[in-house]
């Protein structure tokens, strides 16, 4: 199924009925202010499986994102973090960043795994902040676009829904993607390392 929401102003009907989705183990295809991105609820194994296998990768192998709505979940998820960590973050989110922690112990239950890090990303996104405010608790999220992948399909939601639509209960259209993925930075030897050059520009002076 497609369904056309509009980033500036999302239909609180239409964010519901994604959310029904999610809380049935479905999984979605939606936009972000990156790439368009590939999701499911946290909370449901047999979802996170079902992203795993259309990625084809091990769930102890993959690097998912969580997509939350703001910074108010992330202590649910990662090591605590300095003020200082905090306040980089509190700049830089909504965007278009990825910020890798230290995992605490409620990620390995999420994922099967002794899964040691996590990414957290806060898009700026009026879409999928929503539906992640109305679901209450953060998206597992992957990419639809492969790092070394630039392709017409991962911009275009009509072109997204034909390749996925037998794999996926929902692609939302939000408008033309982007190609450039997020900035990945990790946080989890104390300092911020860029590991990934994307769209976002982290600014360190506060």
């Amino acid at each position: 199924m497609l369904i056309k929401i509009y980033p500036e102003n999302p239909n609180p009907k239409v964010i519901e009925q994604v959310v029904e989705v999610l809380r049935k183990g479905g999984l979605i295809i939606y936009p972000t202010d990156t790439v368009y991105g590939l999701g499911c609820d946290i909370t449901n194994h047999k979802a996170i499986e079902a992203i795993c296998r259309i990625r084809n990768i091990k769930p102890e192998k993959a690097n998912f994102s969580f997509i939350c709505y703001d910074l108010s979940h992330i202590s649910d998820y990662i090591k605590p973090i300095d003020n200082a960590t905090f306040r980089v973050l509190k700049k830089a989110l909504p965007g278009p960043f990825t910020f890798i922690f230290n995992a605490n112990h409620n990620v390995p239950k999420l994922l099967s795994s002794n899964k040691k890090t996590v990414g957290i990303r806060v898009p700026d996104n009026n879409i999928a902040r929503e539906i992640v405010k109305v679901l209450g608790n953060p998206i597992l999220s992957t990419s639809i676009k492969d790092d070394d992948e630039i392709v017409e399909y991962s911009t275009d939601p009509e072109l997204i829904h034909e390749k996925y639509e037998d794999l996926v209960d929902l692609v939302i259209d939000g408008g033309y993607g982007d190609n450039v993925a997020s900035t990945v930075v990790d946080c989890t030897g104390g300092e911020f390392e860029i590991v990934r050059e994307g769209k976002g520009e982290l600014d360190l002076y506060l």
